[in-house]
């Protein structure tokens, strides 16, 4: 199949490329930028006169409830919802049932992501058993089994000698650790963030310590153990603060930021909105404006939906009974481009926090389309506004808080290998 995308403006971070020109299509990956190949016929064509062509984006969040949780949506609903928002690549937590700790549930997901054919999903498996915390899972036969990264998610360790030897495990694999700071016990009972907010509305504060304190530990022992550690979902500015100076230090600790983060506060839960409702919470205003300061930076390299999608039923119950998180993989790239629009960041960083760096993080061959490479590709309109609705949605959970509203931004087509996955 061969493929001509003419006339669009090719942002391509990875390889320094921002330009208008066509790029030509064979066999699944990009044969030329600009100047045609050789005695190139296309089969097929798209005019992307107006529009943006980059890599597909790279979500390092993507929860997929299928095995286990199909109610809550499947590989296919929740990957084809992936391709509808431009993302080619994702990676999946373990917080599966049975959770991703063995080889066979990896590759089954792996498996049944390929059958769908919308989207490539890299398995992030459970650095102990069960996600219990106590026993160390075998990260070696995981590694051979696909998983990019090990994680016990937001799960506490049984005590910190656990996660110590898990470290030291991980590093011996040379595989890369995801953290999700947070002390269980200064978290325990909360369900919005710590301030002004959770007192008005009499629920159960969660301090940042919660995740400082946590933060603080998880540094210190990535720098005894030497492992290559990725914090996900940073949520405070004191965090901002302290992955900057252990970079500063020459730690390898990329982070990323969910677009939740860096576009609301605790000031989107008044009238006990639940749909706001996630872990970690949305902090205050100040926060906010760090995590963008980081994300300029570079200190947080990497932007994700931390699309969590839920029955209707998980969010019809007082606020902090209800289940947190927010189905947010399909509008990633719509809400990202208020970043550019409120003067946090130019268009070209914007890419690059979607698409090079999280695949650099993963450490996966995606986020860039040079010459030779996988056409994985998203084609967007900057400047087109759509409506988001239940109708116009892909993914089985309709918890989220921007349904019925106007965005701006749209995805037009995502490729995989060339192929149209998604068109809008």
């Amino acid at each position: 199949m061969s493929l001509l995308i003419s006339g669009g403006r090719i942002i391509d971070p990875a390889n320094r490329i921002d330009t208008i020109a066509d790029i030509y299509i064979s066999e699944g990956k990009v044969a030329a930028l600009g100047e045609q190949a050789g005695m190139f016929q296309p089969q097929d064509s798209i005019d992307a006169s107006g529009m943006i062509v980059c890599p597909g984006l790279v979500d390092l969040y993507v929860r997929i409830p299928e095995p286990g949780y199909e109610h809550k949506g499947t590989v296919e609903s929740e990957t084809k919802a992936a391709a509808a928002g431009g993302v080619t690549s994702l990676c999946c937590p373990p917080t599966t049932l049975p959770v991703i700790d063995s080889p066979s549930v990896a590759t089954s997901i792996q498996k049944l992501a390929s059958q769908s054919g919308y989207c490539r999903i890299w398995p992030i498996g459970a650095i102990t058993t069960g996600l219990r915390g106590k026993q160390l899972s075998e990260m070696a036969t995981l590694k051979k089994a696909g998983c990019v990264g090990v994680t016990n998610t937001r799960a506490p360790f049984a005590n910190n000698r656990v996660l110590l030897r898990c470290l030291e495990y991980a590093a011996s694999q040379e595989m890369t650790v995801c953290l999700n700071p947070v002390d269980s016990y200064l978290e325990q009972g909360g369900c919005v963030h710590n301030g002004q907010f959770s007192t008005r509305l009499g629920l159960a504060g969660i301090p940042e310590t919660a995740e400082t304190v946590a933060l603080a530990r998880d540094l210190l022992l990535v720098e005894q153990t030497g492992v290559r550690a990725h914090f996900g979902q940073v949520s405070t500015s004191r965090s901002v603060d302290m992955i900057a100076d252990a970079q500063a230090k020459g730690l390898q600790v990329p982070a990323d930021a969910s677009i939740h983060h860096l576009l609301s506060t605790d000031e989107s839960i008044q009238g006990f909105n639940c749909l706001y409702h996630i872990q970690p919470p949305l902090r205050d205003k100040a926060d906010r404006q760090r995590l963008r300061e980081g994300v300029s930076e570079g200190i947080i390299s990497a932007i994700c939906s931390q699309h969590q999608p839920h029955e209707t039923a998980a969010k019809m119950a007082p606020f902090a009974e209800t289940e947190a998180g927010i189905s947010g993989v399909e509008t990633l790239l719509s809400q990202a481009l208020e970043l550019v629009d409120n003067g946090t960041l130019d268009l070209p960083t914007l890419v690059a926090r979607l698409t090079c760096n999280p695949a650099e993080s993963a450490r996966i061959n995606a986020g860039n389309i040079g010459v030779g490479e996988t056409a994985d590709i998203c084609i967007f309109d900057p400047e087109e506004c759509w409506q988001f609705s239940e109708k116009s949605m892909y993914s089985t959970g309709r918890n989220s808080p921007l349904l019925n509203t106007q965005l701006k931004g749209r995805v037009r087509y995502t490729l995989i290998e060339g192929r149209k996955v998604y068109q809008a």
